[in-house]
């Protein structure tokens, strides 16, 4: 089993703070976003990847209508009523999984609402870092998601449960994230990309073959994306779909829509700034298109090159990277057997993903650490990441 210790642990935390086993554990993944940032809710592509951390949640039916959720790491209670589901101003971790309990019970009301009303004691654990980039949040919703529909009996399709995590992010946790993390932790398979359009929700799978691997470097940088950052830049995205709508000649449901070229020819009306940061996504879209292309043909080199332009673009035009990232990406850029790295994820700190040979991924570790230390004082944290299997349930 994947992460079988962290595992181990919680059942014992679990055993141990409620005096009885869980009914069912679930697990799913955080993921790595490997080319197309900010393209899930401008209905483009992504290549990204479930990877090997991530969240275990267990649960077991109560008799009454109370809900008790424990924070593993914390060991910290929370407890509200199934009729009264509403975020929490304090011990705002709690949100996740409130937010995806509650469109769980709005999902299965017509058919089992008579179970959803009675309550559940649930705990989470993980070993996902906090902050890092690696969405710890969809694999905490996504786990919590799996538990609860198997607990209650609530019948609910992949998309579907995707689509209930992005509700809580937005509506609980205060994040109009789109649905990339969500269907990563949820669509991944081992040693594989997931390649999703998030136009039709239609996603695939694709090898990228033996002879490449990840390297996650956490830099630790702030990660917050609730503080309105994300939302801001999401904002900036519509306002200019909505331009690009008025002035082409084919309709333009989002910035998926819109073309390099016609960015360039038609963005006279945007201020600089949003212009800017339209020209991200758009160039993203067609990035993603052409690695896939380049995977066909077995070409990672030029892969990881687009994987450099990714970030040069969200350095210079969507302003979403930081200088912790970009030192990392520049020290990729000159260390032997490095093919691209990038951000990974919302951006303004977290983490960047570097593709590497897999014979030369202990070196570049250590390069990337030293380069990290000697511009900041401390080594970022270099970790070698699989893509792996995505959420399940574990009992």
């Amino acid at each position: 089993m994947e992460n079988q210790a962290v595992y181990d642990a919680l059942i014992q935390k679990y055993r141990a703070h409620f005096g009885h086993d869980p009914e069912v554990v679930s697990y799913a993944p955080g993921r790595i976003e490997v080319l197309g940032n900010h393209t899930d809710y401008n209905e483009g592509f992504v290549f990204s990847a479930a990877i090997n951390y991530g969240t275990f949640f267990a649960a077991s039916k109560r008799t009454d209508k109370q809900c008790r959720l424990v924070a593993g790491d914390l060991m910290k209670e929370v407890t509200f009523p199934t009729d009264a589901v509403t975020p929490s101003k304090t011990d705002t971790w709690c949100n996740y999984v409130k937010g995806t309990f509650a469109g769980l019970a709005k999902a299965g009301c017509s058919c089992c609402s008579a179970t959803v009303l009675q309550g559940f004691d649930g705990m989470f654990f993980g070993n996902i870092p906090l902050g890092s980039g690696l969405s710890s949040s969809a694999a905490l919703e996504m786990s919590t998601g799996l538990a609860l529909a198997k607990l209650y009996n609530i019948h609910v399709d992949p998309v579907a449960l995707a689509r209930i995590g992005q509700k809580a992010e937005h509506t609980y946790a205060g994040c109009k994230c789109g649905l990339l993390d969500q269907i990563s932790s949820l669509a991944g398979q081992a040693n594989k990309l997931v390649k999703t359009d998030f136009r039709s929700v239609v996603y695939e799978t694709v090898a990228m073959g033996d002879n490449v691997c990840f390297l996650m470097c956490n830099t630790h940088a702030k990660h917050a994306l609730v503080d309105g950052a994300y939302n801001r830049l999401r904002e900036a995205c519509e306002t200019a779909a909505a331009h690009f709508a008025k002035v082409l000649r084919h309709p333009v449901a989002a910035l998926r829509d819109v073309t390099m070229a016609e960015w360039a020819i038609y963005k006279r009306g945007l201020s600089e700034a949003v212009a800017n940061r339209a020209a991200h996504p758009i160039g993203e879209n067609e990035r993603v298109l052409a690695g896939a292309a380049l995977l066909e043909k077995g070409d990672v080199t030029g892969f990881g090159r687009l994987m450099f332009d990714s970030h040069e673009s969200s350095r210079t035009l969507f302003e979403n990277s930081c200088e912790e990232l970009d030192v990392v990406v520049d020290a990729a850029k000159k260390i032997p057997g490095v093919l691209g790295a990038r951000l990974s994820g919302g951006g303004f700190g977290g983490s960047v993903v570097v593709l590497v040979h897999p014979r030369d991924a202990e070196t570049a570790a250590a390069a990337l650490s030293a380069a990290y230390a000697a511009k900041f004082g401390s080594p970022c944290d270099v970790s070698v990441i699989r893509p792996s299997d995505g959420a399940h349930l574990v009992k």
